[in-house]
């Protein structure tokens, strides 16, 4: 059950600085590298290992366990920034963070949970997700495998068609049934440490883009402790940290992503006006309508982030549970995937050839391909499926 979770977030002044040293590391370590990590579909370490020695993968853990306990409006800005230098980078951060949400909103109370947090900050553990499965087409709420618990001791094994950066985490948090005579509905979450399992490789990575993120396929044998086991239900850590955070957190580096593309265009437009004062005037048009579309995603996101961040201040499981709010949560992910092509595109017009070329300054191949990805994460016709149903039964007003 949600809890009141007043994240307090840095002041002003040291969420300034903080945003400095994003940015600086963006410039000089993910930027540089992120061309490789594209082109060679590799884990962006660079990036990774900088976030790690700022402390940034613990930005999120409240300041009694050692983190910096960033509020999730803050912790959605870095993740935007962090879209501007490299969508991949940026996606591991958010989906590491969102797991890092599900450990704080759900398992503060737990003694093992906060010594693991303990551990994360100390250590800058990175941890990865296992939620999909082989035969569910993708549905986070239903599960095949099943945890079986023997006295203290516990097995599971899952075939995951997808677990990104799966390779590169210190950690893996996966889903299953409680037991072999649930439902499918009927589902735990479980915290696999390095040295619990064992990954049998099934399925390649080799994609448009976000390649960076490596999310391979593969078979998964593990073993602990039944302390590693959630303590709530993964329905509620689902509705009330997962799919909000995600939405968020992905939808903030995409809003990065946008931004960087517009500020390519932005740049392409004033070198052409120095060199040609008249002939840049269609191009500038352009620019004020992108730029109006930005401000838009931007807008979307500002007023999601400020309502999940009130629930969470009053721990409001009502309206968690509410279908206003999952439908709300719903349409950012909907409209942020979406605009972000829309941005990317128009800003590709602008640029011209100098942004269709791989080896220009104003080149927005990478970002194009990124942009695509978004839609099909979490595929956006199964989320409109979903609001169709709520919207069934949901009233507005």
């Amino acid at each position: 059950m949600m809890k009141p979770l007043c994240q307090k977030g840095l002041d002003k002044d040291e969420f300034s600085a903080l945003i400095k040293q994003v940015h600086e590391i963006g410039k000089t370590v993910i930027l540089p590298a992120a061309a490789d990590v594209d082109s060679e579909a590799r884990f962006p370490k660079e990036g990774i290992d900088a976030l790690k020695e700022a402390k940034l993968l613990s930005a999120y853990v409240p300041a009694d366990l050692g983190g910096m306990e960033l509020n999730i409006t803050q912790l959605a800005k870095v993740c935007e920034i962090l879209g501007q230098y490299c969508g991949s980078t940026a996606m591991v951060y958010a989906m590491h963070q969102v797991l890092v949400a599900c450990l704080v909103h759900h398992s503060l109370g737990d003694g093992y949970f906060r010594r693991y947090l303990k551990e994360l900050v100390e250590e800058q553990r990175l941890i990865a997700s296992a939620t999909t499965e082989v035969g569910i087409s993708g549905d986070l709420r239903s599960s095949i495998c099943a945890v079986n618990v023997e006295g203290d001791r516990f097995t599971l094994n899952k075939q995951a068609p997808v677990i990104s950066y799966g390779e590169d985490a210190d950690d893996l948090m996966v889903t299953c049934r409680r037991s072999e005579d649930a439902s499918a509905g009927d589902q735990l979450h479980v915290l696999l440490k390095k040295g619990d399992f064992e990954l049998e490789h099934t399925f390649s990575w080799d994609t448009m883009g976000f390649r960076g993120t490596c999310s391979d396929g593969y078979n998964i044998t593990s073993s602990g402790h039944v302390q590693q086991i959630f303590p709530e239900p993964f329905s509620e850590i689902l509705s009330e940290a997962m799919h909000p955070s995600a939405h968020i957190l992905w939808g903030s580096l995409w809003i990065g992503i946008a931004t960087d593309a517009v500020n390519k265009a932005r740049s392409y437009v004033r070198s052409a006006a120095r060199k040609n004062p008249e002939g840049a005037q269609v191009s500038s048009l352009r620019l004020a309508e992108v730029a109006t579309t930005l401000q838009e995603m931007r807008h979307n996101m500002y007023v999601s982030v400020k309502n999940y961040q009130e629930i969470l201040e009053a721990g409001d499981s009502a309206a968690i549970s509410n279908f206003g709010f999952a439908i709300q949560i719903n349409n950012l992910k909907l409209s942020c995937s979406e605009l972000m092509v829309d941005i990317v595109g128009r800003s590709l017009l602008i640029c011209g050839l100098s942004g269709y070329r791989n080896d220009s300054e104003y080149s927005l191949s990478r970002h194009i391909r990124d942009s695509y990805g978004a839609a099909l994460m979490v595929n956006n016709d199964r989320i409109r499926g979903h609001n169709a149903t709520m919207l069934t039964v949901h009233r507005e007003g």
